[in-house]
């Protein structure tokens, strides 16, 4: 039979052969459960060299935020990344993972349905009818697969989850062992156990974090991106991780067409522009650095399928207007606003881009 490729290759597959280098080079000591050191795990997330190999940034940020991060899962404590909607939490969570253990695999997804059941244990109900409670029967969530591994798990939007869901955590993070009263045993975390979760500040359908819940993490806060350049850095290089891996039949957007895009996200998103000379309304949706990404690799798509293969004003102009026109009435006439006093007052530079979007 053909093997098909996967739509989406997990990190470690992806930077399989960096982290292999990274693995060869290594010359300093590696914890017990790790697949390298501290600093190289940093050298695979910030980018550098592992012998001769060039080993591309996976988040471009802060220094000292990651190092944090990475020095936090060697001790105790779990992990919480907070932060906005696209200030690359789950892509630092899981490439952190791929890292340390070579398998980003062991998620819990935090939604409002997430039970209990789903962070420490389950049983699969036609066996335990049969045989009543056995370890045949124990289904293992990931949490559980990671402590009996001595490896990292990781929670996505753990603020997503009923609060009373996100309290199962407590004893399990402080005790570091599921008790399975029904077969008379507790499950000890293995050395190397830890978890990194994810939470949002600024969304709607979450719920805060207790502050019991809070004292088994160390809170590493990941800001948006500083200013402009390092926007259109981080977006730069995410599409061209992205086209390779999609595919797509067109080239990359000009770096014209990736500030132009970040400067109107900043500016909603701000509610002001980038020089700080006008005030902007800022709209529903958080337009975050995650989503300019998406909005490019969607104009790409355009460009590729039904245009020139160069990305045009035309499909940017498209791609604007389904990413910040969410609210029919409210976010319909912020833009308009902006379009008229802030785009259309840019000059020659930004024209063709603002008759682009009138035309919509």
């Amino acid at each position: 039979m053909e093997q098909k490729e996967v739509q989406r290759r997990a990190a470690e597959s992806l930077f399989a052969d960096e982290i292999a280098a990274l693995k060869a080079a290594e010359q300093n000591e590696v914890p017990e459960g790790w697949n390298m050191s501290p600093r190289s795990v940093l050298t695979y997330i910030l980018g550098g060299k592992a012998g001769d190999k060039v080993i591309s940034p996976k988040y471009i940020g802060d220094r000292r935020l990651v190092e944090i991060a990475v020095a936090t899962l060697l001790t105790d404590r779990s992990l919480l990344l907070i932060g906005e909607p696209g200030t690359a939490k789950s892509w630092l969570s899981e490439h952190l993972t791929a890292a340390i253990n070579g398998d980003s695999g062991r998620v819990v997804q935090g939604t409002a349905g997430t039970t209990e059941e789903q962070i420490r244990y389950s049983w699969n109900y036609a066996l335990l009818i049969a045989e009543g409670p056995s370890e045949r029967a124990l289904v293992k969530t990931p949490i559980f697969r990671a402590m009996e591994e001595g490896k990292i798990a990781r929670f996505e939007e753990i603020s997503r989850c009923a609060p009373e869901v996100q309290d199962a955590l407590i004893s399990l993070l402080s005790e570091k062992r599921i008790s399975i009263p029904e077969l008379n045993r507790e499950q000890a975390a293995l050395r190397g156990f830890s978890l990194i979760a994810t939470a949002n500040t600024r969304d709607k359908g979450v719920n805060e974090i207790s502050a019991a819940l809070k004292r088994r993490f160390n809170m590493v806060i990941l800001p948006s991106p500083k200013n402009l350049e390092a926007e259109v850095e981080i977006v730069e290089t995410r599409l061209h991780q992205l086209s390779a891996e999609l595919r797509l039949p067109a080239v990359l957007p000009a770096e014209a067409a990736v500030r132009k895009v970040c400067t109107v996200f900043r500016e909603l998103r701000a509610g002001q522009t980038i020089d700080g000379a006008q005030k902007v309304k800022t709209t529903q949706n958080v337009l975050s650095t995650a989503e300019a990404i998406s909005l490019l690799v969607n104009s790409m798509a355009l460009a590729g399928s039904f245009g020139t293969g160069e990305v045009q004003d035309s499909d940017l102009a498209a791609a604007l207007q389904g990413a910040i026109v969410k609210d029919e009435e409210k976010d319909r006439k912020i833009w308009e606003e902006y379009l008229e006093h802030i785009m259309k007052r840019r000059g020659s530079e930004w024209a063709k881009l603002y008759d682009a979007c009138r035309s919509l």
